[in-house]
């Protein structure tokens, strides 16, 4: 492997040889939850890919056994004095909806919030037998967010998709691939190096094909991007909210919920 391209506290941005750029949300005693800073360092990591003539591919994953538990409550919950717009999550989010380079998840463990959401927005999706994926943000007292609302019924259909927001209903590994969310379940420690195997193979395709047909697969860009938008405003609505305070200071341990 290549040296680092990028490297913050908690991400670890890699390129290989392959041309393929590997993203590692490294923060294994918080099971990779997920700062401002940290979205901040991958939204970079995605715009640099796209300007880059050698990145072909980039390949999402996490350290320890975890994929990322979402936000971290804390740091999200301090971010919130500011407008949801400015939100590093949100600029992320946003990113990752218009990057053009082919993404790969490699997912791990828990997989909570983004940890779900954004593999919705990856062309190719493997998981361990230990995935766990769940979308609590109704029980947050908050809505779904990255086009969530749009992007899973499309795959799942009404119903499941239903449950999976609504009810914040988990699933496994298993279930995922049943659902066609996900590509192949495999061991953990094949688990990457298959993912970057994937991801060489697209970096070595010719560039413009690649993306010019996964444009074309992913279909209705500005409707997605709609559905990310009506989210955001939502979610913002939602944030001020006394039953989104209420839980937060619940998860947060300090309050009792109503």
């Amino acid at each position: 492997m290549g040296a680092e391209a990028i490297m913050s506290e908690h991400i670890a941005v890699t390129d290989t040889p392959e041309g393929i750029r590997l993203i590692r949300i490294d923060r294994p005693d918080k099971k990779n939850a997920l700062t401002g800073a940290m979205y901040d360092a991958m939204r970079d990591a995605l715009v640099k890919a796209d300007a880059s003539e050698v990145i072909g591919a980039i390949v999402f994953a996490g350290a320890t056994g975890a994929f990322s538990a979402g936000n971290d409550l804390a740091d999200f919950v301090a971010g919130t004095r500011k407008p949801f717009s400015d939100a590093p999550a949100l600029q992320f989010i946003r990113q990752l909806a218009r990057t053009r380079t082919p993404m790969i998840a490699a997912v791990d463990g828990i997989a909570v919030g983004i940890g779900t959401t954004l593999t919705l927005h990856c062309d190719l999706v493997y998981a361990s037998p230990a995935a766990r994926f769940r979308m609590p943000f109704v029980e947050l007292g908050l809505v779904p967010e990255a086009a969530s609302t749009y992007l899973l019924p499309r795959r799942v259909g009404l119903l499941k998709a239903t449950e999976m927001l609504l009810l914040s209903r988990p699933f496994d590994a298993d279930e995922a691939l049943g659902l066609g969310l996900v590509n192949a379940v495999m061991p953990a420690d094949l688990l990457l190096e298959h993912a970057l195997a994937q991801g060489a193979r697209l970096a070595s395709l010719p560039r413009g094909a690649v993306q010019a047909t996964r444009a074309l697969i992913r279909g209705d860009q500005a409707a997605m991007e709609a559905a990310l938008e009506a989210e955001a405003v939502a979610f913002e609505e939602r944030l001020r909210a006394p039953e989104a305070q209420a839980a937060f200071a619940h998860f947060l341990g300090r309050a009792k919920p109503a």
